[in-house]
């Protein structure tokens, strides 16, 4: 990631910033005109691939519980799509320490501070275990109210809260890997997060397969094997993590100001984020109303939708490390085409993998159920997110890349807003619903199409036209950019 982050910069450099004595030249919008396209392109997407690998950890282990535990039966199924919803969103809550936690080590390892970086990242390290513990502990406590709440009763509830007891206390490790890999991203290690990610995958798929059905666990198998999975991923980062830090003379004492600071930065970002998951906890809530089997295959259509989701969110990462760099330099001009290179290469990729994504719906429903039913249902969620998928590839490319702009106040307005035009849709969904008594299978289609046309429709919209101005590359530090860090940010956007 070094090298090609220092490859855009040093050639557009040489073309249009810097003279052969050092001088550095005023910024010239017309840079534009010098930006390869097709090479620009290349390395977004060898950005992509490595940083994708990092975004998969939780929604594979979402995915793969959900394979598993649909063979138990419907109800279980349910109850795992109640109590995976609870965890998503606790997690998502706390995606801020990723994004504080790159952006810190990153601008400080930037201006020559390695050691001071580095103990900036063991703040966010100490943050989320602290976060961690104490979320976990009340959710536990609070599992069958908080189950109940979101629409589980009967079957699906009893298996809800055996899901979400048996894994909550996974969370810590979870958090651990999201403060962690801000440190690898801010050091431009990124290899290291997708080994972690490869190996926690086949821990967890060993472990459910053991637990599940080798020794008939049930639900509380599959939570349990996430749980250990997640604590794996964590001791797997922040091990080397401290010890690279440790070499570098670093501190690995708590120090509450820095751990303050981490907590504080990520305000506007915990807005954003709230919004978007009070979003789709009432879409749960609203399939559980709907019905056993649209709760269950809502789940597999879910975790599929957020596994793909990851690919696209990697290219807005890629996107915004090489738009961010630009911005820094002060080229608007080539951060504009930047931006247009990348809302479409997002396009492109939701269009092809929105393909694959039907084509799992045709053939591959098996995977997640042995009901008929269920797996007729999951064909109709999977056909309407394959359609809509193009559009939610744009969406996240440029949601990835005004974060990399730090234009966080835009973005926690705009989803609030679109949160609050959501829910309302979603009222009036549930008032036809009530009224039509339409099938499983129409209720299925309303559901994610509803979806797609307002809570990622209005993004789309927002996002589209924010970046069509210049509002939102106003009062960058040109300072930045030449150390290749700036605000070059990865930081997961997939439905957090």
């Amino acid at each position: 990631m070094d090298e090609l982050t220092h490859d855009v910069t040093q050639r557009q450099d040489n073309a249009t910033g810097t003279d052969p004595d050092g001088i550095t030249r005023a910024p010239d919008l017309r840079d534009s005109d010098h930006v390869d396209r097709r090479q620009a392109t290349r390395q977004l997407f060898a950005l992509a691939l490595p940083t994708f690998g990092q975004l998969i950890a939780e929604p594979t282990f979402v995915l793969i519980d959900t394979a598993i535990v649909g063979h138990i039966g419907d109800a279980a199924l349910a109850g795992l799509s109640v109590g995976s919803t609870i965890i998503l969103t606790t997690v998502g809550l706390c995606v801020f320490l990723a994004y504080g936690t790159t952006s810190s080590v990153a601008q400080l390892i930037g201006a020559g501070k390695r050691r001071k970086g580095l103990e900036t990242g063991i703040d966010g390290l100490w943050l989320a275990l602290a976060i961690g513990v104490l979320v976990s502990a009340a959710l536990f406590a609070a599992a069958r109210p908080l189950c109940w709440a979101m629409g589980a009763r009967g079957a699906v509830l009893v298996n809800a809260v055996v899901y979400l007891r048996a894994l909550v206390f996974g969370l810590p490790g979870m958090l651990l890997v999201y403060a962690a890999n801000g440190i690898f991203r801010g050091l431009s290690k990124v290899n290291i997060t997708f080994i972690a990610a490869v190996a926690g995958a086949a821990v967890n798929t060993a472990l459910d397969v053991l637990f599940v059905f080798g020794l008939h666990w049930g639900v509380a198998g599959s939570g349990a094997a996430t749980l250990v999975a997640q604590w794996f991923m964590g001791l797997f980062l922040v091990v080397p993590a401290l010890l690279w830090a440790r070499a570098d003379g670093a501190s690995w004492r708590p120090r509450l100001a820095g751990i303050l600071g981490t907590a504080s930065n990520g305000a506007p970002l915990f807005i954003r984020t709230l919004a978007l998951r009070v979003s789709l906890v009432a879409t749960v809530m609203l399939a559980a109303r709907m019905g056993t089997q649209v709760l269950a295959a809502y789940q597999a259509v879910d975790s599929s939708w957020n596994f793909v989701l990851n690919m696209l969110d990697a290219i807005g990462i890629a996107g915004q490390t090489l738009v961010a760099t630009q911005i820094g330099a002060g080229r608007r001009g080539n951060a504009h085409v930047m931006t247009s290179i990348a809302g479409k290469s997002g396009l492109f990729a939701g269009a092809v993998i929105g393909v694959g994504l039907a084509a799992a719906g045709l053939v591959a429903t098996g995977l997640f159920s042995p009901s008929p039913d269920v797996q007729h249902l999951i064909m109709v969620g999977m056909l309407v997110q394959g359609v809509f998928l193009p559009l939610a590839g744009w969406m996240w490319a440029l949601d990835g890349i005004l974060i990399g702009a730090e234009d966080y106040r835009y973005l926690a307005l705009t989803c609030t807003i679109t949160a609050l035009t959501y829910l309302a849709s979603l009222v009036g969904v549930n008032a036809l619903d009530d009224a039509a008594q339409p099938s499983a299978s129409w209720r299925m289609a309303i559901l994610w199409g509803v979806l797609n046309l307002v809570f990622i429709g209005l993004r789309a919209v927002f996002n589209g036209l924010r970046t069509r101005s210049s509002v939102w590359m106003a009062d960058r530090p040109t300072s930045s950019a030449s150390s290749g860090y700036g605000s070059a940010q990865p930081a997961q956007t997939q439905l957090s």
